[in-house]
């Protein structure tokens, strides 16, 4: 068969099709992988065929702004965090509702006349590769990032671009366009109305990928403890993450920061020799090491951090995080803090409580063992010809 696997291009909806992107081409399928052109090396390291594809999430929010103008008009501002809640909003609307699904179906329809693929598997995200098969007649299959988190006005403003792109009597109404829905997220922290909708559900245990790396012996070797802070790779705060810094110290552990691309690791100032921080982390790697871990609340972050059994602290700064992260302390894996009430003393108090508490850490373990449970990429490969009819 020949496969397409279609994302936006940012880690958190990259890394997760390509677990199954290399399983379909371990089981000897022709696939390609359309994204932007950032995440072409990578690709081509996991032997994926890649595709350019769609504008980055940034700019297809500068383009929602109407751009440059906006940003000079706000001070500059091009990171979220500097832009009024109500104006984000509304930009991400426009942003996931129209920019970005144009910019994919724009890019993809040459792509699909020319491979002419058997079937697309897209990201939950990146509606716009749907309606691109949907016009070329291609089945297609939504695969998850993690918890869905409903938002009307997208929705809404999807389904009028679907419908100026001529597709939108070929796809459904629901959350996956009326496609069968490759679903990672396990169902102990996932959506309960999501999961009665009626959306046919193809389980398949969340896997870890990641740039190569290494970590320094006194993370892989070192004694005692390990938490591992990581706010993802686009929450820019170093203020932030000096604050859960700051939090651990009083604690007998060792701490391992992910300051992403964004944060220059000298920012966080002098840190003891316990503290190491580093602008990239292989996370798989680091979650095997850790005993907790502290993050924001994103989906691949957190899916990961739960097949790994971890406690989690989650410090939500984004959307995905304020769906997760109460989904997560209701299975009793975690606990979380919200806005003001994010600070040193405060990390110290819930973090002390998730390291010696082990009921944390016997939650974290029996969501781990329904996760462990779940049919592995290998097993979604097999019914791809059932998807592609």
């Amino acid at each position: 068969m020949k496969v397409l696997f279609a994302s936006l291009g940012n880690y958190g909806h990259v890394f997760p099709l390509v677990p199954l992107a290399q399983a379909a081409h371990a089981a000897g399928h022709e696939v390609w992988f359309a994204t932007s052109e950032q995440f072409h090396p990578t690709l081509d390291k996991a032997r994926l065929r890649p595709v350019s594809s769609g504008l980055t999430v940034p700019e297809a929010f500068i383009e929602a702004t109407g751009g440059q103008a906006f940003l000079e008009a706000n001070g500059g501002a091009a990171q979220a965090s500097d832009i009024p809640p109500e104006v984000l909003a509304a930009l991400a609307v426009k942003a996931f509702g129209s920019v970005l699904p144009r910019s994919v179906f724009a890019d993809l329809t040459p792509v699909l006349d020319s491979v002419r693929p058997d079937l697309v598997v897209y990201e939950s995200f990146n509606p716009g590769a749907a309606f691109a098969a949907a016009a070329a007649g291609v089945p297609a299959v939504c695969h998850a990032i993690g918890r869905v988190s409903p938002n009307p006005p997208i929705a809404q403003e999807l389904f009028a671009t679907a419908n100026d792109l001529g597709v939108a009597d070929k796809i459904g109404r629901g959350p996956t366009l009326g496609n069968p829905y490759i679903e990672i997220c396990p169902p102990a922290v996932q959506n309960q109305e999501f999961l009665t909708s009626g959306v046919q559900l193809i389980p398949q245990r969340p896997t870890s990928f990641s740039d190569p790396g290494e970590l320094p012996a006194g993370v892989t070797q070192g004694q005692g403890p390990l938490v591992y802070l990581s706010f993802g790779t686009v929450v820019t705060s170093a203020q932030l993450l000096r604050t859960a810094i700051d939090g651990l110290l009083p604690l007998d552990v060792r701490v391992l920061v992910a300051t992403s691309a964004l944060v220059d690791p000298a920012a966080l100032g002098e840190l003891p020799d316990r503290v190491v921080a580093l602008p990239w982390v292989p996370q798989p790697e680091a979650l095997r090491h850790a005993t907790a871990i502290v993050h924001h609340g994103g989906h691949g972050t957190t899916l990961a951090s739960l097949a790994a059994g971890l406690p989690q602290l989650i410090l939500p700064r984004e959307s995905d995080g304020f769906g997760n992260a109460p989904a997560v302390r209701a299975t009793g894996a975690g606990r979380l803090l919200l806005g003001e009430d994010v600070t040193a003393e405060a990390v110290e108090a819930e973090m002390r409580i998730l390291l010696t508490d082990g009921a944390y850490r016997e939650a974290a373990r029996r969501v781990a063992q329904e996760i462990e449970a779940l049919p592995g990429p290998a097993d979604t490969v097999a019914r791809f010809p059932e998807f592609a009819g």
